[in-house]
C-alpha cells in the first residue's frame, strides 16, 4: 500500500528520533567582493551581514525539530566559546533535548564560510577543528548518554562528518543495542570503511562516497545501482540510499529491484546542510514505518526545498507536504512561501526590475467573488501581488471554533493557482503587521469593511510613501455567511 503523504505527515509529531554524531558551529558571512587584495592577490569581501547556525549533526537535529518530531541529541563540544553559543542555541530550539559531553582537551568544531550575497556562491571557508577520535573517557560518556536515551526513540541517526565522535565503540554501540530493541538505525558516513556501520538499517552515501567505498563505478543508473547492492551486503544493510545532486536518489533495498526518485527542477541557492534535512527525514519517516521507498521520496522532496533556502537550513512539515503531493503542481509551489528566510530573495529580484509590489492579506477559507474581487483589482494596481494568508493557527485564534474550513496548504494552493496572485506568504500571528515590515510593499489592499485607520500596516505603508486603497466589497458574500448557511442547512 502506497504511503498516504496527504493525511500521515501530521504523524511526524507524535515521533522522537534519538541523533549522534558530530556537532559544529556554522557561520556565514554575507557579501560581495569589492576589490583584489595587493597583499595576497586575492578576492575582498565586503561584509553585509553574518548568520551562526547550529551545524554539522545538530543541523539534522535542527530539521527533526522542524518537522515537529522530537529529537534527542548526543554530541561533544569543548570548553570555548563556540561550545558556549552552540550549548545556548541548542537548548533554545524547541523539540531538542541535548545530552553533550564537555571535552576541555578538544576545540568546538567551527566552520566559517564567506558566500556572495548576490550570488550564493561560496568563496571560502575556513575551519577549526580537531578531526581525530574522541578520547576513551568522552567515548564512554557518549555511550552511556546514548543507551540511556535510545529506549525512548523511536529510530535513531548516526550522523558521521568524521570530526571523531562516531568511534569504532560508539557505533557498534548504538547500532547493537538498537537492533536489539528493533529501532531503525539511520547512517549519514563518511570514510571509506563502511563496513563500521555493519548492521545499520539505511545508509545514505552520495554518489562519489558510494564509488569509492565500494571501489565501483557509480555513474550510470545501473551502475549506482549496482555499486548500492554490493555496499548493503558490505554494511549488511536492509537499504541502501545513494543521493545524487540534481538527479535525485536511488534506493535499493535487500532484495528488490533498484528504485531512482528523480531530482526536482529547483533554483539552487546553497546546498550546504541538504544531507542533513535528507537523513532527518528519512529517520523520522522510518520512525512512523513509513517504509523506505516513502521514507526516500519525502527525503528526496525535502532536500529540493532546503537548497532553495540559504544556509544550513531546515524544511517545515508544510512545505514537504506542498513539495510532495502530486496535486501540488510546480507552477503553485513556487508561488507558496512558508519559511520567511526565502523571501528576501524574491522580493529583492522584483525590486532589481523596478517592479511595484502590492500587499494583501486574509484567511481565504472559502473563495468566493468577494475575494476576487479585491484580489483583481490589487492586482491591477501593482507589478506583483502577495498575498498574506493566516495559518491554521492564526485562522482559528480569529474566526474561533470550527476554522478554518479548509487547512493551509489547501488554501494556499487555491490562492497560488489564480494569475493575480505572485506570491502567498504564510504568517502564523494575530496581524500581518511584521510580514508588512518584511515586504514594505507599495501598495497595501484590504476591503472597504475596514476604515482606513484600521488597516493594519496602513502606517507603515504611507510612512514609506505607499498607497493604502480599500476596495469596495460584493454584496452578500463573505465567508462566515457562507459558513453560517451550511450549518443551517438541513441534512440531504
Amino acid at each position: 500500500m502506497m504511503f498516504d503523504f496527504e493525511h500521515r505527515l501530521s504523524e511526524l509529531a507524535a515521533q522522537t528520533v534519538l541523533c549522534v554524531g558530530d556537532l559544529m558551529l556554522d557561520e556565514f558571512v554575507y557579501g560581495e567582493v569589492s576589490r583584489i587584495s595587493p597583499e595576497a592577490s586575492t578576492p575582498v569581501i565586503a561584509v553585509s551581514r553574518q548568520e551562526v547556525l547550529i551545524g554539522g549533526a545538530g543541523n539534522v537535529a535542527r530539521n527533526i525539530a522542524a518537522l515537529g518530531a522530537r529529537c534527542l541529541f548526543v554530541g561533544i563540544i569543548g570548553e570555548d566559546d563556540a561550545g558556549r553559543t552552540l550549548l545556548t542555541a541548542l537548548q533554545s530550539e524547541t523539540g531538542i533535548e541535548p545530552h553533550l559531553v564537555i571535552d576541555p582537551s578538544r576545540p568546538t568544531t567551527r566552520k566559517v564560510r564567506f558566500v556572495s550575497e548576490r550570488h550564493s556562491t561560496h568563496l571560502l571557508r575556513a575551519d577549526w577543528e580537531l578531526a581525530q577520535a574522541i578520547s576513551p573517557d568522552s567515548e564512554k560518556a557518549v555511550i552511556a548518554h546514548t543507551l540511556a536515551l535510545l529506549p525512548k526513540a523511536d529510530a535513531v541517526v548516526l550522523s558521521d562528518y568524521a570530526k571523531g565522535v562516531l568511534t569504532l565503540g560508539v557505533i557498534r554501540a548504538v547500532i547493537d543495542a538498537a537492533r536489539r530493541l528493533g529501532k531503525p538505525v539511520v547512517v549519514d558516513p563518511k570514510g571509506t570503511d563502511y563496513a563500521v556501520y555493519r548492521g545499520a538499517t539505511l545508509i545514505t552515501p552520495n554518489r562519489m562516497e558510494l564509488a569509492i567505498a565500494t571501489r565501483r563505478p557509480a555513474v550510470s543508473d545501473d551502475e549506482i545501482a549496482s555499486a548500492a547492492a554490493e555496499l548493503g551486503r558490505i554494511v549488511d544493510s536492509e537499504a541502501v540510499l545513494a543521493t545524487r545532486s540534481d538527479e535525485g536518489m536511488t534506493l535499493v533495498v535487500r532484495g528488490a529491484a533498484a528504485i531512482h526518485v528523480p531530482g526536482y527542477p529547483v533554483k539552487v541557492r546553497d546546498v550546504s546542510g541538504a544531507g542533513d534535512t535528507a537523513v532527518a527525514v528519512l529517520a523520522a519517516l522510518l520512525a512512523m514505518d513509513a517504509g523506505f521507498e516513502a521514507a526516500a521520496r519525502a527525503a528526496n522532496a525535502a532536500a529540493a526545498v532546503v537548497v532553495g533556502k540559504r544556509g544550513t537550513a531546515t524544511v517545515s512539515v508544510a512545505e514537504l507536504r506542498s513539495r510532495i503531493l502530486p496535486a501540488a503542481s510546480l507552477a503553485s509551489e513556487e508561488k507558496i512561501v512558508f519559511d520567511w528566510s526565502t523571501l528576501d530573495d524574491r522580493l529583492d529580484d522584483w525590486r532589481r526590475h523596478d517592479l511595484r509590489i502590492g500587499f494583501t492579506n486574509g484567511c481565504f477559507d472559502i473563495l468566493h467573488p468577494g475575494h476576487i474581487k479585491v484580489l483583481t483589482e490589487a492586482r491591477a494596481a501593482c507589478d506583483r501581488l502577495v498575498v498574506g494568508l493566516n495559518s491554521d493557527a492564526s485562522t482559528a485564534r480569529l474566526k474561533g471554533k470550527g476554522r478554518p474550513i479548509n487547512p493551509v496548504d489547501g488554501r494556499a494552493e487555491v490562492l497560488a493557482a489564480l494569475e493575480a496572485v505572485d506570491l502567498v506568504v504564510v504568517f502564523d500571528e494575530d496581524t500581518p503587521l511584521d510580514l508588512i515590515k518584511r515586504v514594505r510593499p507599495a501598495v497595501l489592499v484590504k476591503g472597504a469593511d475596514y476604515r482606513r485607520e484600521e488597516v493594519v500596516g496602513r502606517d507603515v505603508v504611507e510612512a514609506a510613501g505607499g498607497d493604502v486603497i480599500l476596495v469596495e466589497l460584493v454584496p452578500d458574500h463573505s465567508t462566515t455567511k457562507i459558513v453560517q448557511g451550511l450549518r443551517q442547512s438541513p441534512p440531504g
